[in-house]
């Protein structure tokens, strides 16, 4: 619960600190004294939206700080040891709003984000604005506030991720469907290209080889006589190189054997010799292995036809074949998997959906179930607040399968008749404002009575209420402040009288500066607030005894 908060220079309030204890606490003063600055600055604290303009005029900075004992809440426990921000049993907020930058947080010494502070503070305290009401006017509140109250929020949750779940498979599954048609004539184009360059089984290198061997061909007869004269040249013709060679090497022998120093060029003249044998010799060998067959040159030519042409087809180099050949046959078997992936996708997507029907259909008989306890104690809590006769009910009606959503099979409405033989209607119909502003209150009384927060905050819940009704509003928020902290700002006498602790909020001026205050009031203090509240300005000794008695009889 609320142990403690410090307020310094946040829009009036200069520097303020309060303890506050367990049981029902009632807020009161002047209109306009700013009774909600309180609730305001704790809504600061747990993460609300923070503006510079809420910094007291003349001041850079504005401070709030919050002591929470978490004894009674293990959810919150639980959370800041997840977070590494435990301290044991108690736990400190703080926030800074400064003119100039941006406001900072801590949870108990160390930095923490406003995601941090609200995630907090929504297990730490439920703050019940005066406008509650219009928010249970809206189907997704009255949705979420009967899966509070029927304890399936888990539930509601594992249905929202279930549809999730089948809305992705389901999109995919239509997406590989749709493409279903395009992508058979796609695979039927690749099978005949993969089949295509498939048969024209060109191997690696074969292209080089067969250019070269064209070449080769196409030009036998220029190869074959040249080769024949070079042999004639070099070796077998009259006055051939060989013989030159010979002659001269004899001449150099004999000079040689007058002079050692021609020996070498002797040598070299030898060594010719013999190449050119050599040589004359592997262009015989040439001329016998040269392929004489007129028909092969034909079989080559129609080969690199082939060749060239389905590389025309495609649009690309030939030696672009193979890797096409590869691109195609990659692509043909990832469309096959697709077709394997449609009817498992087709499976998961089936299995998916028959998992989100069956948590929505349980779900439904949770929420019909919860509706039902809900309706019966929104109507008592309706004929303790003066709507005798009046009625309260959750419609929860579930359609078909196909309409299955995020929030399962329910369409939900809050529905009331607040007078005997009225019907039930919609509650965004109900005319009075003070009828709308009683049936909130015995919702949220309802509802927070299960609730596991520690702190309750009602800011002026009872706007439109007043007489006998606002004695058992009161009684109604004791009621709460048994179990649980509650906090609540009101300008009824009947609402205070019932609280176990009043708090009283007033303004003073001082040297043209305005500052609120709030101080607790002991006995005789609250009786003139309560007399004050009774009576107006004129506090008169009856109104005394009569804030006495009422008092007397909250007690």
């Amino acid at each position: 619960m609320l142990t403690h908060i410090a307020i310094r220079d946040l829009v009036i309030v200069s520097a303020l600190e309060l303890d506050l204890t367990a049981g029902m606490t009632a807020l009161t003063g002047e209109t306009g004294a700013g009774k909600s600055i309180l609730i305001d600055a704790l809504g600061l604290a747990l993460g609300e939206k923070a503006d510079a303009g809420m910094i007291r005029s003349g001041c850079e900075r504005a401070e709030v700080t919050a002591g929470f004992d978490l004894a009674r809440c293990p959810a919150a426990r639980a959370w800041l040891a997840e977070q590494a921000l435990d301290d044991g049993e108690d736990c400190i907020i703080r926030r800074v709003l400064v003119r100039e930058g941006r406001a900072r947080a801590f949870i108990n010494g160390s930095a923490a984000s406003s995601a941090q502070l609200k995630a907090l503070g929504d297990l730490l305290v439920d703050i019940h604005g005066q406008h509650a009401h219009q928010s249970l006017l809206r189907p997704a509140a009255q949705r979420a506030l009967l899966d509070a109250y029927g304890g399936q929020l888990a539930e509601a949750a594992a249905v929202a991720d279930l549809h999730r779940r089948w809305r992705e498979l389901d999109t995919r599954w239509r997406t590989l469907t749709a493409a279903r048609d395009q992508r058979a004539e796609r695979m039927d184009l690749l099978r005949f290209q993969v089949q295509e360059l498939t048969d024209l089984n060109l191997a690696d290198g074969e292209l080089d080889a067969l250019d070269a061997e064209q070449r080769r061909l196409a030009n036998l007869g220029e190869l074959q006589g040249t080769a024949a004269a070079l042999v004639e040249l070099l070796y077998d013709g009259d006055g051939a190189l060989r013989d030159q060679l010979g002659h001269a090497g004899s001449e150099l022998a004999g000079l040689a054997a007058i002079d050692p120093k021609l020996a070498d060029t002797a040598e070299l003249i030898d060594a010719a010799a013999v190449q050119v044998a050599e040589a004359a010799s592997n262009l015989r060998q040439y001329l016998d292995d040269l392929d004489m067959d007129p028909g092969r040159l034909a079989e080559v030519e129609a080969r690199l036809t082939r060749i060239h042409d389905l590389a025309r087809k495609y649009r690309i180099l030939p030696a672009q074949l193979a890797d096409t050949l590869a691109e195609r046959q990659t692509e043909l078997d990832t469309l096959a998997q697709d077709d394997q992936a449609l009817g498992t996708l087709e499976a998961d997507r089936a299995a998916a959906q028959r998992a989100l029907l069956a948590a929505a259909t349980a779900l439904s008989a949770a929420r019909r179930a919860a509706a039902a306890r809900l309706g019966e104690a929104v109507t008592g809590f309706m004929q303790e607040l003066g709507m005798g006769g009046g009625q309260f009910a959750v419609a929860v009606e579930t359609g078909d399968d196909a309409g299955v959503g995020a929030h399962g099979l329910d369409s939900i409405a809050f529905q009331v008749s607040a007078n005997p033989g009225q019907p039930l209607q919609p509650l965004a119909k109900v005319a009075s404002g003070g009828e709308l502003s009683r049936i909130s209150l015995a919702i949220q009384v309802a509802t927070a009575e299960l609730g596991s927060i520690p702190t309750l905050v009602f800011d002026e819940v009872d706007v439109g209420i007043g007489g006998g009704v606002a004695e058992i509003v009161g009684r109604l928020l004791r009621r709460l402040g048994d179990a649980r902290q509650a906090l609540c700002v009101t300008h009824l006498p009947q609402v205070a009288a019932q609280a176990h602790r009043q708090l009283k909020v007033h303004k003073r001026a001082v040297d043209g500066q305005t500052y609120t205050e709030i101080a607790p009031l002991a006995d005789a203090a609250r009786i003139d607030e309560i007399a004050r509240m009774l009576g107006g300005t004129e506090i008169t000794a009856t109104t005394r005894a009569h804030a006495a008695e009422m008092l007397r009889g909250a007690g």
